[in-house]
Formats: structure tokens, sequence, C-alpha cells
């Protein structure tokens, strides 16, 4: 017998309703959105100041706002990434590869273009996050939470946005 810890899929309506819990809670206890992209803002300051200075990156004005610190938001990140990784080892799904099968049956097997597409999305979701003041779990979870009309039309762009990509991407016709 399967235990539920150990499923490849888990249940969308326990998995909804266990991250509604978590979002309210965080509201409960530390008055902030559940989101993860100052996380990763957080990330590139602190690599920076490595590299070109902790001054340099301290005075830069969005790092007045955002400071590059090891923090609660970071954490969940860093426990997004474990979690998962935790995830995958017990349910047996865990496996390394640099392609996906879907990207292979549209595009073939070669890695780099699969990781020149990835890095260009991450740098253009990066800037999105950032420039609408929020990530899709920001304003997905945490904004519609809150019932502000920017995430719900941030969330149906992000639907309609993503749709049209697969369709472009995998030549789908609808």
């Amino acid at each position: 017998m399967v235990t539920w810890m150990q499923m490849e899929m888990w249940s969308p309506y326990v998995v909804g309703s266990a991250i509604g819990i978590l979002s309210s809670l965080s509201f409960l206890l530390s008055n902030n959105p559940l989101a993860c992209s100052t996380g990763i803002s957080q990330t590139s300051g602190l690599v920076e100041m490595n590299v070109i200075g902790r001054k340099k990156v301290l005075e830069k004005e969005y790092y007045k706002e955002f400071p590059p610190v090891i923090d609660w938001k970071w954490m969940l990140l860093l426990g997004v990434f474990i979690g998962a990784t935790i995830s995958s080892l017990v349910s047996k799904t865990f496996e390394l590869r640099w392609v996906h099968p879907l990207w292979e049956q549209a595009f073939g097997t070669a890695a780099l273009p699969r990781l020149i597409v990835a890095l260009l999305g991450g740098i253009l979701m990066g800037f999105g996050s950032r420039w609408s003041n929020g990530c899709t779990s920001g304003h997905g979870i945490s904004g519609t939470l809150q019932l502000a009309v920017s995430s719900w039309l941030s969330v149906v762009f992000f639907f309609f946005g993503g749709i049209l990509c697969a369709m472009f991407i995998y030549h789908v016709v609808a």
C-alpha cells in the first residue's frame, strides 16, 4: 500500500488548501505575503556583495528597499527546493535530466537550446516579477487572497500568457 507521502502527485484540493493555510499563517505571524521573488533578488544581491563589494551593493536604490539578507523569505526559497527534493526522493520520481520529454518531442535532445530558452525565460520572469512588484506566487496566492484587483488581473494574464507561449512553442493550434 502506497502512503500519501510516496504518491507521485497529490490532490490539487489538498495542496491548494495547504497553501491557503500557509499563506494565512504568513500574514498572521509576520504580516507579510507569501512570495518568492524577493528571495531571488536577495540572493543576487548577496552574490553581488561578494563580487563587487558590500558598500557598492548597499548604495543601490533597489537594495535600500529590499536589502540582500538571509531572512524568512530567503529561507522559504531554500525550503521549497529542499522540500521538492525530499518529495521526489520519497516518491521515487527523482531524476536528473537536461531536457524535459515535452521539449525533446518538439525540439530534440540538444541541451544547449533548452538551457538558453530556460535562461532567457528566467530573466524575463525576473524582470516581470520585479516590475509588477510581485511574482506568480505573490500575486496568485497572496494577492488574490487579499482580493487585490491587480493580482486577479495578473493571474488572468499569467494563465493567458502561459497558454499562448505553450501553443507557440509546441505548435499547438486551438
